[in-house]
């Protein structure tokens, strides 16, 4: 199938590569002292992941967590080599809104150096482990631009308990700081009956039906702008340890995670997916991103 017959616009397809036991919510049960003494797991939901992607022939960005780039340069290269962007999810992951100024400015030095001293290409993006950059947290962004960052995907237009970035914008444009411009490039959500949904991928592409990602990603070509995707590597995965959590968490982390790589496969297949970098470098494309 043509790009053309696939979609107008070329949307971002986006991974947060991290480990099973580095997921938010399972933070009380898994805490960064113990990571260590977990199997590892991730490389071979990557590897999956590069083949099915190969086979569309897309590309995408992956946002790394410096912890899992440091133990795993190999399979850094190998998304580098495939074509697809690296950029940062910090070291520890850790949301923003429970850490200070200090660590959060060392966590993605951190991750950038790494990243760039494997794939001797330079990081330009940032996404906050849970979009925790929230209404008040600004200042992350401040330092992401001190730093060295040109973008972010962090700032999700939604209202939801624990994150969301409530009357932002849906789709790709720049802020102003004090120390200087970001583009933001938001994850997808789709408008229905007056309210501003959570459609980006994640566990509501795992759980929900998939036609609510199709819906948000049909509904920026009608727009003319790219829609962001995003998915984990543990979210395909249906092997991996169970840990001892509560009930409501457990549905959400492991339900639906069989049938996901089938989704992906049929994702990929149904629109045009480029790198976050590669739109973000495009001069043309950067003066038609609005401002906020």
């Amino acid at each position: 199938m043509s790009t053309s017959a696939r979609s107008k616009v070329r949307h971002f397809f986006t991974v947060d590569v991290e480990e099973y036991f580095q997921v938010v919510a399972l933070s009380p049960y898994a805490p960064m002292s113990t990571w260590e003494s977990f199997e590892s797991r991730v490389e071979r939901s990557i590897d999956e992941l590069l083949a099915l992607m190969a086979r569309h022939g897309a590309v995408g960005t992956f946002f790394t967590v410096g912890w899992v780039a440091e133990r795993h340069p190999a399979m850094v290269k190998r998304i580098a080599a495939a074509g697809h962007e690296l950029a940062s999810h910090t070291y520890d992951h850790v949301r923003i809104t429970h850490q200070t100024r200090d660590a959060f400015r060392e966590s993605i030095r951190r991750t950038k150096g790494i990243l760039e001293s494997i794939t001797g290409e330079r990081v330009l993006g940032f996404r906050a482990p849970s979009f925790s950059i929230v209404r008040g947290e600004e200042w992350a962004l401040d330092l992401l631009i001190e730093e060295g960052h040109e973008y972010d995907s962090s700032l999700f237009p939604v209202v939801r308990r624990g994150y969301g970035y409530a009357g932002g914008a849906r789709d790709p444009y720049w802020i102003e700081r004090p120390s200087g411009r970001i583009a933001e490039y938001p994850p997808a959500t789709l408008r229905l009956a007056g309210a501003t949904l959570p459609a980006a991928g994640g566990a509501y592409f795992r759980i929900l039906p998939p036609a609510l990602v199709h819906a948000a990603l049909r509904s920026s070509d009608d727009r003319g702008a790219p829609g962001t995707f995003y998915i984990h590597p543990w979210e395909w995965d249906p092997g991996q340890p169970v840990l001892d959590v509560p009930l409501l968490t457990r549905i959400r982390h492991y339900a639906g995670q069989a049938g996901v790589l089938g989704r992906i496969d049929r994702l990929l297949g149904a629109f045009a997916w480029t790198t976050i970098a590669a739109y973000h470098g495009d001069s043309t494309r950067r003066s038609q991103i609005s401002r906020q």
